[in-house]
């Protein structure tokens, strides 16, 4: 008996590695070679191909296909019907499984619905792509992504609030952590305050 879920209605190919906890929902497909890690939760009609590997608690909505290539480190979410490529020239006629590029969403890591990530980029620790966002080249650690292409138009804390910073520096208003800017690089200072 599996110690994860999986919906009747859904997949998981023999050769396929699925942790603990982990719950699989309606009209699913896991298919052999993928790894999933613990914890996860995969909504309705979600595809993970074969050479891909998903982390911990990882938060996978409806509508998503996770392409051979694809690395989803422990904590990310993907929104709804939030897209990935894995070739950047596709026709139908052109055989290009050699060249699938690989894309790496780092720890903690937001996706927001409707957004596409074009293939061999990699989103830094807990990036934030904004719902409707095309992804074309990499994204630095903690940064709010929007627009097609996607820019940079600030910083996330870890926590997911949006950070004001002035000279440089600023807190997050709800977690307390601080953090530092210089040249174009946000790194954490001190850790959110403990609760109570």
């Amino acid at each position: 008996m599996p110690d994860y879920f999986v919906h009747e209605s859904s997949y998981v190919d023999d050769g396929a590695r699925v942790g603990k906890g982990t719950k699989i929902w309606h009209f699913c497909h896991v298919m052999a070679g993928a790894v999933i890690g613990e914890r996860c939760n995969l909504g309705q009609n979600v595809v993970v191909m074969p050479g891909t590997r998903v982390g911990n608690n990882v938060k996978i909505q409806n509508n998503v296909s996770i392409y051979e290539g694809v690395v989803l480190e422990d904590d990310v979410f993907c929104g709804p019907s939030c897209v990935f490529t894995n070739v950047l020239n596709p026709r139908s006629h052109v055989s290009r499984k050699h060249e699938y590029r690989p894309t790496y969403v780092k720890r903690g890591g937001s996706i927001g619905a409707n957004a596409t990530i074009v293939c061999g980029v990699t989103l830094g620790e807990y990036a934030f792509i904004g719902a409707g966002a095309v992804v074309t080249a990499d994204v630095p650690a903690y940064a709010l992504m929007v627009g097609v292409p996607a820019r940079r138009v600030g910083w996330m804390c870890q926590c997911g609030e949006r950070l004001q910073l002035a000279d440089g520096q600023g807190a997050c208003p709800v977690c307390g952590a601080t953090y530092a800017e210089s040249n174009g690089v946000l790194r954490p200072i001190a850790p959110p305050r403990r609760p109570g």
